[in-house]
């Protein structure tokens, strides 16, 4: 069984063919982990506001708080002995308890960034991942809390080591601190890492972290001072828990994966796209999948390349929107609001445009001109010859856009319609009546658009009018019946993480379409 809900039986019409280019993944990403009494793994899913539980021997995962259910996006979590299960939800900026039949109850409610989370002998700890974080002992009646430490520059996973102390990590200082429960200065544990984001113990009291930005994973003996990699998994890595003397390790795009010693590892759930948002396509025929914390190329018949993430030097952040721009460079919209030029290669951006709200979808004509589109204030821009400005305004929720010539076409999600910008000439509505229109693209005068809502394809002649449904069933947007909770920003980080299903079109004109709803990249290519 998969932790995610997608729609099955996705189907080509004719004269077309449909594939995926990259496998499903079986969670909506993977973030905090708890092994419960049961000897399960709990695995907090942030992008799906879900918690699982994975059998890790037989690989069948079970929902445990569902999409939709009262637990938003929850990022670590921990067990106390009663089984009562605590979480902290980073875009809520709150602490809450889910108890064995299901019921959920906030203990506390004003922690921004919430992150890391603890049980240390009756007592619950709690932090925040965001500079000047603060950690702190939460009473479960729902009291003022103690404050610990504050100013850390953002802690993240931690546990009490076996000396009674509070030993987490500071992503922002790359070093390992430690605390006593009861306050005080902290202390430098480790240093010289490769951005640490998670601090737990083994059964000799040896420190097991992951490392986010190198993607290893090390053991610290504190005794001795000895560092030694237990595995290389690439960049991305999350947290890491034990069943036993197992060890699990988590990564943010949802894969699971348990360390077996001498550099040896067993895959329990496959590294997969955690959603993804935009796509592009470049003149040879390379994809860019643009998934929020990360950024990949693909070749058809090839496996994804992480090209950045968040953490390397010069990723511009969050991504969701993408268009290709000249050799080696992406253009970009991202979560926390701005657009950028991306040169993965080089490690580079150059940002065109900062301070808009939600931003979605991103073209680019010959001439240079690139028009995006702004969700939260219903405006589409223009950004040419150093200048931006709006070319539409009082759209509703404008997520995909399309450019030919001087013409902008741009999805509207809110009214289901599809309409065309031209300069001097008012809004013209070219199709409506459809459920919830994102990615659009053009190829070979005809408009292709997908309709997250009905799950199909369309495509619109835009020289007659005419326009049928090219594929069906497709899993795209929201479960059916379920209507996700809105994901507020992390911080600095990442602003909203709204899903924006992307759509481009190839020099082939092969169509590529994000199937958000599963974690895989699609392909129709029309019959030859």
């Amino acid at each position: 069984m998969n932790g995610r809900i997608a729609p099955s039986g996705m189907t080509a019409g004719e004269g077309w063919s449909l594939e995926r280019l990259t496998p499903p993944s079986r969670l909506y990403g993977a973030n905090g982990l708890a092994t419960g009494a049961d000897g399960r793994l709990y695995v907090a899913q942030v992008g799906g506001s879900q918690v699982s539980a994975i059998d890790v021997d037989s690989g069948a995962i079970a929902t445990i708080s569902p999409m939709g259910g009262a637990i938003v996006a929850p990022d670590d979590l921990v067990f106390d002995e009663a089984g009562n299960l605590y979480l902290t939800e980073i875009t809520e900026g709150r602490v809450s308890m889910l108890a064995p039949g299901g019921q959920a109850r906030v203990i506390h409610g004003d922690m921004p960034v919430a992150n890391p989370i603890t049980w240390h002998q009756g007592r619950l700890i709690a932090g925040e991942c965001r500079m000047g974080a603060r950690i702190m002992e939460l009473p479960l009646d729902g009291g003022a809390p103690r404050l610990i430490l504050d100013n850390v520059p953002m802690a993240n996973a931690f546990q009490v080591g076996p000396d009674g102390k509070l030993y987490f990590p500071v992503m922002g200082a790359n070093e390992i601190w430690r605390v006593d429960l009861n306050g005080g200065a902290p202390e430098v544990v480790a240093g010289d890492l490769g951005v640490p984001d998670s601090v737990k113990f083994d059964s000799k009291g040896r420190i097991v972290t992951t490392q986010v930005a190198s993607g290893q994973v090390l053991r610290i003996d504190l005794v001795s001072g000895t560092r030694e990699v237990l595995a290389d998994l690439g960049p991305g890595l999350d947290n890491v828990s034990f069943i036993g003397d197992r060890i699990f390790v988590s990564s943010i795009p949802g894969e699971i994966t348990e360390l077996l010693g001498d550099g040896k590892v067993r895959s329990v759930v496959p590294r997969a796209l955690q959603w993804p948002l935009g796509l592009a396509v470049d003149g040879q025929g390379t994809i860019f999948v643009a998934d929020g914390t990360f950024g990949y190329t693909l070749r058809p018949g090839g496996a994804p390349i992480l090209a950045g993430m968040i953490f390397y030097p010069g990723c511009p952040g969050y991504m969701r929107g993408v268009a290709p721009g000249s050799p080696g460079e992406w253009i970009v919209t991202t979560g926390t609001g701005s657009l950028a030029r991306y040169r993965p290669g080089e490690g580079a951006s150059e940002f065109l445009s900062h301070g808009h709200d939600r931003l979605m979808g991103v073209a680019a004509n010959a001439r240079g001109a690139i028009v995006f589109a702004e969700q939260g204030t219903g405006q589409v821009h223009v950004a040419e010859n150093g200048a931006v400005r709006a070319i539409a305004t009082g759209l509703d929720q404008p997520m995909g856009v399309a450019v030919d010539g001087d013409t902008a076409y741009v999805a509207e999600a809110g009214k289901g319609r599809i309409v065309r910008l031209q300069q001097g000439r008012a809004v013209e509505i070219i199709a409506e009546g459809l459920g919830r229109p994102e990615g659009i693209a053009i190829s070979n005068g005809t408009l292709y658009a997908v309709d997250t809502q009905t799950k199909s394809l369309i495509a619109f002649d835009l020289a007659s009018g005419v326009q049928g449904v090219i594929a069906t069933h497709l899993p795209v947007g929201a479960p059916v019946g379920i209507a996700p909770k809105y994901l507020g920003p992390i911080g600095d980080m990442a602003g909203p993480m709204i899903n924006f299903c992307g759509l481009t079109a190839g020099p082939d004109g092969t169509l590529y379409l994000s199937g958000d709803a599963e974690g895989s990249v699609l392909a129709l290519r029309p019959a030859t």
